[in-house]
């Protein structure tokens, strides 16, 4: 150890990340706190770690918090959590920010500050690439001179902004490439339309979100990602990047993600009511699909059937489909017709909320059309309470899988119930 330079000492002070233990063994020795004070690049402050945060009082907090910083000259990544019963003043916040600006990269603050100020204006503007907020707020952005040459990365939860500034915080930042919207607190008179616009962007992840009207602009977008959110309208205008269309327990009047769809190698939609032929039109122009989830799905009309045989015919290429939502027996044989093979699809999983007759029967049809399937997951979920009826459904579909799956010896059944 002692031949070790000091550089090196500081890597592995910074691989252990959390503050208390940088601070324990920056005392082993004199060569150690110059490696802490002078190659530190990575500190974190987090309940998670340590729990005896807890017991103590903000101020108590600040304070370590300031002498663990100040004691170091390089600091490129910092992290600080708290739980949510923590509340820091502004002053040293501000200080800590002012302290690290010309060395940070990577910023992380999740605890809420009263009152609260804009933590933009005190951020290093050159270096940093990775920005994390959360239960904080973000005003009054001016791209003329709040401009983030280097930012790449920017996450915000629980945070307080209105559209206009969100929009003007992305002409800020020439090479963002991801970007989560997590419950922000969006302001009232901001809630009729949000229209973010990014040349760059190349994934944006949106949580809770409730909005009239969401126009997204990015060409080079590769990652769409909607979950938990109310919107009467979304569009999306790119130049045909997009790899990923990921649709989560998601409310909306109108969807619309253009002609982006010839690239797609993933389709996950979980939780959503879909009128199945107008979802199919949206993405039947992706031959190169890939992966194709339709997961508690719920049908706008009745008559809707998910049909293989469509799904077979315009998605050659794909190689894990997974399908769950209710059978009824006379769209169970409409989903079933043709004979097209699901030549390439290597892995099958199927689900049902609650268990008929009609599953089995499903399978059996499903394995037929799958030549070269390697495994197969079946989904299910099990009541607590059950009648005699439904015990008697469930034994039914074991012994009818037990005996199926002699005629499919070479694929790997799994049984995952909930």
């Amino acid at each position: 150890m002692e031949a070790l330079p000091v550089e090196v000492i500081g890597n592995i002070l910074s691989r252990l990340g959390a503050a208390r233990d940088v601070v324990i063994a920056a005392a082993t020795c004199r060569k150690w706190r110059e490696a802490c004070r002078n190659h530190l690049h990575t500190l974190r402050f987090s309940s998670d770690d340590w729990p005896m945060y807890r017991d103590l009082t903000s101020s108590r907090l600040e304070i370590l918090i300031t002498q663990a910083i100040f004691q170091t000259t390089g600091l490129q990544c910092l992290s600080i959590s708290m739980d949510e019963v923590v509340t820091f003043s502004p002053a040293p916040v501000i200080a800590w920010l002012l302290y690290t600006r010309e060395t940070l990269r990577s910023l992380s603050y999740t605890v809420r500050t009263s009152p609260s100020f804009s933590i933009l204006e005190r951020c290093g503007r050159q270096k940093l690439e990775a920005l994390f907020l959360a239960h904080n707020a973000v005003m009054a952005v001016e791209p003329s001179y709040q401009r983030f040459p280097s930012l790449k990365s920017i996450s915000f939860s629980s945070v307080s902004i209105s559209a206009l500034d969100l929009s003007l915080l992305l002409s800020a930042c020439p090479k963002l490439e991801s970007l989560a919207l997590i419950s922000p607190e969006i302001a009232p008179d901001s809630l009729a339309a949000m229209e973010l616009s990014s040349p760059t962007l190349k994934s944006i992840y949106v949580e809770a979100v409730s909005l009239d009207r969401f126009l997204l602009e990015a060409d080079c977008l590769e990652l769409l990602h909607l979950k938990d959110s109310t919107l009467e309208l979304f569009e999306f205008a790119g130049k045909g990047t997009l790899k990923q269309l990921k649709i989560d327990d998601l409310s909306v009047m109108h969807l619309d993600i253009g002609d982006n769809v010839e690239r797609l190698e993933v389709v996950d939609v979980s939780n959503f009511t879909m009128v199945w032929p107008k979802f199919y039109q949206m993405i039947c122009k992706s031959s190169g699909l890939r992966k194709l989830r339709l997961w508690g799905i719920i049908f706008d009309d009745e008559d809707d059937a998910v049909d293989i045989e469509t799904i077979a015919g315009f998605f050659p290429s794909l190689r894990e489909l997974s399908l769950s939502f209710d059978l009824r027996e006379g769209l169970l044989q409409e989903g079933l017709q043709g004979a097209t093979q699901l030549g390439s699809l290597a892995v099958l999983e199927l689900g049902w909320n609650v268990i008929t007759d009609q599953f089995g029967q499903w399978v059996a049809g499903m394995l037929g059309r799958c030549p070269e399937l390697k495994k197969l997951v079946v989904h299910g979920v099990v009541s607590e309470a059950k009648t005699h009826e439904e015990c008697q459904t469930l034994a039914d579909f074991t012994s009818f899988m037990v005996s199926l799956m002699r005629k499919y010896m070479h694929i790997d059944v799994r049984f995952e119930y909930e």
